[in-house]
């Protein structure tokens, strides 16, 4: 099972808790920590694909930007020994030669690390926007010379043999994908929950996944 987040609120959090909004993000990273632990114990999640720096949100703040690089980095710096003994693979979709070389080398190392395990592969959506993957992925086709059909357009995705979205869900209470994996939520079942990312919960996650059990999936047929 394929599961993924749009992890959304972390700035509304901090401005009801009357905080700057940097204390949202550090509390949303906790968050990240307590989903992916829960995901990789859990019997039916395979993939957990967390929407975490979108290729429009260098459009904010300077100051902002810099802080999530930063805890970016950090985060995955204190969290390898987590990878590790849960044994989640780390992977990364998204244009990432626009991080800086520090932050870059430490995404690199940590995919490294634990390309061998097979408990969970967490994916984090970096820099990523799926209209810029498509456009990427299309002009990777014509790089290569290669015919246009869905096998070969699949493999120039950044999520080139990792199964389609299963469940997408988005938190904060917003209803829509925000260029989010287009291609790859085509059946997903969704789920839009009114809870901040930073209040989400592993119990929260179990309930929305027991309620995904209950749909019936037909992509398309009858």
């Amino acid at each position: 099972m394929h599961v993924a987040i749009i992890m959304d609120g972390n700035g509304r959090w901090a401005q009801k808790q009357n905080k700057p909004r940097i204390e949202g993000h550090k509390k949303g990273a906790d968050v990240v920590k307590q989903i992916t632990t829960y995901a990789a114990n859990h019997p039916d999640i395979q993939y957990l694909t967390l929407y975490a720096f979108s290729t429009e949100n260098w459009k904010r703040p300077k100051m902002e930007v810099e802080f999530l690089m930063k805890l970016l980095d950090n985060w995955l710096k204190k969290e390898l020994e987590t990878y590790i003994k849960n044994e989640v693979k780390f992977d990364v979709i998204g244009d990432i030669s626009k991080f800086s070389p520090k932050l870059q080398k430490r995404i690199q190392t940590t995919k490294e690390k634990t390309k061998h395990f097979t408990k969970l592969t967490q994916i984090l959506a970096l820099n990523y926007g799926s209209q810029d993957e498509i456009l990427r992925a299309i002009k990777k086709l014509c790089r290569l010379g290669l015919e246009v059909s869905e096998e070969n357009f699949v493999q120039c995705l950044d999520t080139a043999n990792i199964p389609d979205v299963d469940l997408l869900i988005r938190t904060s209470g917003e209803v829509r994908v925000s260029n989010f994996l287009l291609w790859q939520i085509a059946y997903a079942e969704m789920h839009f929950t009114s809870t901040l990312w930073p209040d989400f919960t592993p119990e929260e996650l179990e309930d929305i996944i027991n309620q995904y059990k209950k749909r019936e999936r037909r992509f398309g047929g009858i």
